[in-house]
């Protein structure tokens, strides 16, 4: 993988497609012959009785059947950020992450077997509809999630704006799902978002996107035009995105050093440092995150806390550490797949596990982002 762009899938990036998101900033890769060589001799096999005896002949149609083999083994991974894309979700997921996109406006992750909200985008029509961090996805327009992969539920959930899906949800905390009817539309995203708190900064980074480290920068200059004393970088609810964009957002704040290491399927370990991007933000800085920042957030918090270079505070993160690269297929389509992890510059593994924050705190007990401006001002 070395000079190649990683990414995070998380699927949850392209589901801000509806979005998604691991996921994508992904690697788009073509491949031909690599590793072992198969015996397909039982595919043949089977393929060959199923030409021969089948009873509805003119049902049979090699592309189809082909690609069902090809999602079948991809299935066999039992990985669910691991995925099959037909050539019309292909598509769409190259294009996910221009900013743009149609669907309901919703980030979604796998947690404990079910498919999960990390985040609605604000005012999108998953918010205005009720959807909610936290909230279980059990079924699509009448379909159950039961055994669908992330992915099939994304591309089931997005669609053309105008059009409607309805969504049986478990809200955190409830006993009983609800259906919920939500319109698609057309969402343009902004990944950052500048307010001034008198004299601290208040940055939310919503995802990692090609645009983010421009947007970012923008605000920066914002920030040093209005004398800012300190900044609180928002990572709440933040589900990824693209790790280059992950890696210029931590060198806007990192003199050097190693933002992660990447450890691939042969042990390999490679370093990813700090990318010059300019003058180097030095003022006071506290991250906050919650259980549903995961991804390209959870390296960036890992990474500046590792540089002690910010206290990280909130909640233990989400914990999706893997890194998935998109493989173009022959015929247009192509598949999702889970190549390496990721580890903080201190080699600690964030898959599974998350970032543990200085500061744990309630936010049901406590407002994060008072106790952070009050931490900035010495009143905490």
């Amino acid at each position: 993988m070395t000079g190649k762009t990683l990414a995070v899938v998380l699927l949850l990036v392209l589901v801000a497609a509806i979005m998604l998101s691991p996921g994508t900033g992904c690697d788009v890769i073509t491949r031909t012959g690599a590793g072992p060589q198969p015996d397909l001799s039982l595919v043949n096999e089977v393929w060959d009785i199923i030409h021969e005896d089948y009873v509805e002949p003119e049902r049979l149609d090699a592309d189809t059947l082909t690609r069902g083999a090809v999602r079948g083994m991809v299935d066999a991974l039992d990985d669910p950020y691991s995925s099959y894309l037909e050539p019309e979700a292909y598509e769409a997921s190259v294009s996910d992450l221009e900013g743009k996109f149609e669907g309901i406006g919703a980030y979604v992750g796998y947690r404990d077997g079910r498919i999960v909200i990390i985040a609605p985008i604000p005012d999108s029509p998953a918010d205005r509809a009720g959807i909610r961090p936290g909230d279980v996805i059990l079924g699509v327009d009448g379909e159950t999630t039961m055994d669908m992969s992330l992915m099939d539920a994304v591309f089931r959930i997005r669609g053309p704006r105008g059009t409607s899906v309805i969504l049986l949800v478990l809200h955190e905390g409830d006993t009983d799902p609800v259906d919920i009817e939500i319109i698609r539309a057309e969402i343009e995203l902004e990944s950052v978002l500048l307010e001034m708190k008198g004299d601290i900064a208040h940055v939310t980074v919503t995802n990692f996107t090609e645009r983010t480290s421009s947007e970012l920068a923008t605000a920066l200059q914002d920030m040093e035009r209005q004398d800012a004393g300190g900044i609180v970088l928002d990572l709440r609810g933040n589900p990824g995105g693209m790790l280059t964009a992950v890696i210029e957002v931590a060198s806007r704040f990192l003199e050097e050093g190693v933002v992660l290491f990447v450890v691939d399927n042969e042990g390999n370990r490679e370093e990813t440092s700090v990318r010059r991007m300019g003058p180097v933000v030095e003022l006071p800085m506290v991250v906050l995150v919650n259980g549903f920042s995961a991804s390209g957030s959870e390296v960036l918090a890992g990474a500046l806390q590792d540089h002690d270079r910010a206290v990280v505070a909130g909640e233990t993160t989400f914990g999706k550490g893997s890194v998935n690269v998109l493989h173009r297929l022959s015929d247009g389509s192509g598949v999702y797949l889970t190549v390496a992890r990721w580890y903080t510059p201190d080699g600690r593994v964030i898959e599974g596990e998350g970032i543990e924050p200085d500061f744990p705190l309630d936010p049901e007990q406590e407002d994060l982002l008072e106790w952070a401006l009050a931490y900035l001002r010495g009143d905490g």
